[in-house]
């Protein structure tokens, strides 16, 4: 039994993705992950290896993950393909007969989509293609676009005096809101709730008023036609209604050019018989009535450009009231987590931007210059035979903090997941804990700095004062220890992309684009 699953199944699937991230129901983030990337791979900074898709695999996101960016409503939006106006460049046009056996001119696409039959141009107006001057004599493959289409008139016309012969049909503007979040090397996006705005609901009323068919195009321009002379109110047949047609004949006898004077409506399919004029001619010319996609051209943009992949955005810059950013380390990972749950809590994480790294404060003789250095280890005797292992994220010497992580390779696994079999600290992660000097044989001291230092047991709080300024530490310290603010494997990670790693500075912002495929 052959079957398939249509791009429609696919422009939906998206549109359902951005209204569920749309929704109170659901809570989605970014995350900024892997410090530790050349523990992975030697070549990660030239060729990071492709992410691995199981559940196993999942967990080890988690356990390097450094921070997590909420995804707004505003923060997500359906995008397709980036086709750029250049002149010069032939361009497709509208079909909707595309198929293997009648493709795309001049692409050579067999689905409408992967055509590049719509542009934008250099103010960011977004115009569908609906006739690249394609006829017998080039082979129907269209010619250069040589006038930019710069107009925003509701009917379709062409964009200047060059005789190009390409007649364009003008959709949106991105707005410069949207260009700075969605605008992408090979994306852009279109506009959200089509019909809701004023110029969207023009576009959208008018694709509904204006008549329904807007182009036809000659396949053979027949002979034989009599003398030249212009047919007006020539009917467009077929299973709609009111579609009517000029054609000239030219002094060959041939058809010179066609143009739709109504556009009808109700049409599936539609042809021109010119016997109704009286014309019959030694060769019969053939045309091509375009249909337009339902409703019309502007109607349904998210069918109209095949509108199903969908960018996820978020910033990811310092801020000295939430610093859960690191800076002085690396990220080589970033993904998508759906339902996320605050730390100790089954509550969807909710806060604009939340922590994933465990911390510590810390104190002693020279804490504001003794460096920890990044992905280096930590250590803690909690007590008899029981030492806590981490590795450094960052450490602020302003504030005492230090952010680790700890993974399965601190407890007899390696990082491709084989296993150690004789571990220096055990087969457990233990936690560093503020309170371990009241243990037997613990201490809280850290080592693994450039001199020792102490978990600061008195310090509760999210800030702190020093030399009479405030210093917000991002996470809620109990005894000089920090949770993380999310929850460790809660959520569903459904998006993860290995990167060259880039290493943060406290004057450096990341703007975060994620293209979800649908």
């Amino acid at each position: 039994m052959a079957a398939i699953i249509t791009d429609q199944l696919r422009i939906l699937n998206a549109k359902n993705f951005v209204a569920g991230v749309q929704t109170n129901t659901n809570s989605y983030y970014t995350f900024i992950g892997l410090p530790n990337a050349s523990d992975y791979s030697s070549t990660w900074d030239t060729t990071p290896p492709s992410p691995k898709d199981s559940l196993d695999q999942s967990n080890d996101y988690w356990d390097t993950m450094i921070a997590l960016k909420k995804v707004n409503s505003g923060d997500v939006a359906q995008v397709v393909t980036k086709n750029t106006w250049s002149s010069g460049n032939i361009y497709d046009m509208y079909r909707n007969d595309i198929s293997r056996s009648n493709p795309s001119q001049p692409s050579g696409a067999f689905n409408i989509y992967s055509s590049n039959y719509y542009v934008m141009n250099s103010d960011f107006r977004v115009y569908i293609c609906l006739f690249n001057n394609a006829n017998p004599e080039n082979n129907f493959k269209g010619s250069p676009s040589l006038d930019e289409p710069t107009f925003t008139d509701l009917e379709p016309r062409s964009a200047g005096s060059s005789g190009d012969g390409y007649v364009w049909k003008y959709l949106y503007t991105i707005k410069p809101s949207d260009a700075i979040k969605f605008d992408s090397t090979n994306y852009i996006p279109v506009p959200s709730n089509w019909g809701d705005t004023t110029e969207t609901a023009t576009i959208k009323t008018n694709a509904a008023s204006s008549g329904q068919l807007k182009t036809i195009t000659i396949r053979n321009r027949g002979a034989g036609l009599g003398n030249a002379n212009t047919y007006t109110g020539v009917t467009i047949k077929g299973d709609g209604v009111g579609g009517k047609a000029t054609v000239v004949i030219n002094a060959d006898s041939k058809v010179q050019s066609i143009s739709v004077t109504n556009g009808g409506s109700g049409y599936t399919y539609g042809t021109i018989d010119l016997t109704e004029k009286g014309l019959t001619g030694t060769t019969t010319p053939v045309f091509n009535v375009i249909i337009p996609p339902s409703g019309g051209h502007g109607h349904d943009i998210y069918t109209e450009l095949g509108a199903f992949n969908v960018l996820a955005y978020s910033r990811y810059e310092n801020d000295t009231d939430n610093p859960d950013f690191i800076t002085g380390n690396q990220f080589a990972r970033v993904g998508l987590v759906e339902n996320p749950q605050q730390f100790g809590s089954t509550s969807l994480l909710s806060s604009d931007k939340a922590a994933a790294t465990y911390a510590l404060r810390l104190t002693g003789a020279g804490y504001s210059s003794v460096v920890f250095s990044g992905d280096a280890e930590i250590t803690q005797t909690v007590g008899l035979g029981s030492t806590a292992v981490g590795r450094v994220i960052s450490y602020d010497q302003t504030t005492g903090v230090l952010k680790y992580w700890q993974d399965r390779t601190n407890v007899g696994f390696n990082s491709d997941g084989t296993q150690n079999a004789t571990p220096e600290y055990g087969f457990t992660n233990i936690l560093f804990d503020g309170d371990a000097g009241a243990n037997s044989g613990g201490s809280v001291d850290i080592v693994g700095g450039t001199a020792t230092l102490q978990i600061s047991t008195s310090f509760s709080g999210i800030s702190t004062v020093i030399n009479s300024k405030t210093y917000n530490l991002g996470q809620e310290f109990t005894m000089g220890t920090a949770n993380p603010e999310s929850k460790k494997y809660s959520g569903n990670i459904i998006y993860v992309d290995n990167r060259p790693p880039v290493t943060r500075s406290t004057s450096q912002k990341e703007d975060v684009k994620i293209i979800l495929q649908f």
